[in-house]
């Protein structure tokens, strides 16, 4: 058999074992939370955007929630505006705000450029459109950083709308308060409050590490795929800190409220959407629920 019959043959084989996810997953809700290197390089952000785009047209439903928070340090710093942070945390007053909307909403336009490129219709709605995410004002460890809110509802409807009307919701992650304040909210949380909502078989993060490590320091100490109380158990002994414990809780929450699978993803690595949902053992972390048979039963 020649060498071109081989690679073809190979190409064939990645086809066939996508296949069963393929069929488990067709018509089910993704939300896919879209943010770090993968929005800053063009390259990355094409082959994310391909990656949704493939798996709208193979049956699935995604759903984006974007992030934009090196954008909006870069336009903050344009208009000469001086950062402040409480506790690690950008205090975002009136005039930041108007600064990250403005950013949210070009961000969220370009994605939805993007995928009409590709043939895909695609909508990109703010959280303020039709009551989507309200909120109330969040605080850090009872300090006040000014317009950032905690998502407390999310008008589902809206969602299923659209999805059901054959469109991919590019969501930006901006909020109204009871009082029609508006305020901005970390995408992660966003992404996860609207994965809880629309009962959504996967909730994916795109980040910039390659997943859940049991040593940091140690790459070869990437775990494929954790159930809750294997999660919990690593926060409880210590393994976990820094940016990845919030990730990891929202994670557990998720699956605690219905998700049935979360990913963590490098996306820094191209197409690891599809590498992820449609290989056997995945490039990331995958967080299960008990109830979840594991894929993939190498070593961890």
């Amino acid at each position: 058999m020649n060498e071109n019959m081989n690679q073809y043959l190979e190409k064939a084989s990645v086809l066939i074992e996508a296949l069963p996810y393929i069929q488990r997953f067709n018509r089910k809700i993704i939300v896919i939370k879209y943010g770090g290197s993968a929005m800053v390089d063009e390259e990355l952000k094409k082959k994310v955007i391909e990656d949704v785009t493939l798996l709208k047209l193979v049956g699935f439903k995604p759903i984006i929630v974007h992030g934009g928070g090196k954008e909006i340090s870069k336009w903050v710093g344009k208009v000469g505006m001086e950062p402040k942070f409480i506790n690690g945390l950008r205090v975002t007053d009136k005039d930041t705000m108007e600064v990250a909307e403005m950013v949210l909403g070009k961000v969220n336009k370009s994605l939805v450029q993007l995928v009409e490129e590709l043939g895909v219709r695609a909508i990109g709605i703010s959280g303020k459109d039709g009551g989507l995410l309200k909120v109330e004002k969040k605080y850090s460890n009872g300090e006040d950083i000014g317009f950032v809110g905690d998502v407390k509802e999310v008008n589902a409807d809206i969602l299923y709308d659209l999805l059901e009307k054959d469109f991919l919701p590019i969501i930006c992650p901006i909020g109204l308060d009871d009082e029609y304040n508006t305020y901005n909210i970390n995408a992660d949380d966003a992404a996860c409050a609207i994965a809880r909502a629309v009962k959504a078989e996967k909730l994916a993060f795109l980040t910039d590490i390659e997943g859940v490590y049991k040593n940091p320091e140690d790459p070869k100490t990437l775990i494929s795929e954790l159930t809750v109380s294997e999660a919990k158990k690593l926060i409880s002994d210590g393994y976990i800190g820094g940016g990845m414990l919030p990730k990891l809780n929202n994670c557990i929450e998720a699956i605690e409220n219905g998700v049935s699978r979360v990913h963590i993803l490098d996306g820094r690595i191209p197409h690891c959407v599809l590498l992820e949902i449609f290989t056997n053992k995945g490039i990331g972390t995958a967080i299960l629920s008990e109830e979840e048979g594991k894929y993939y039963h190498g070593e961890q």
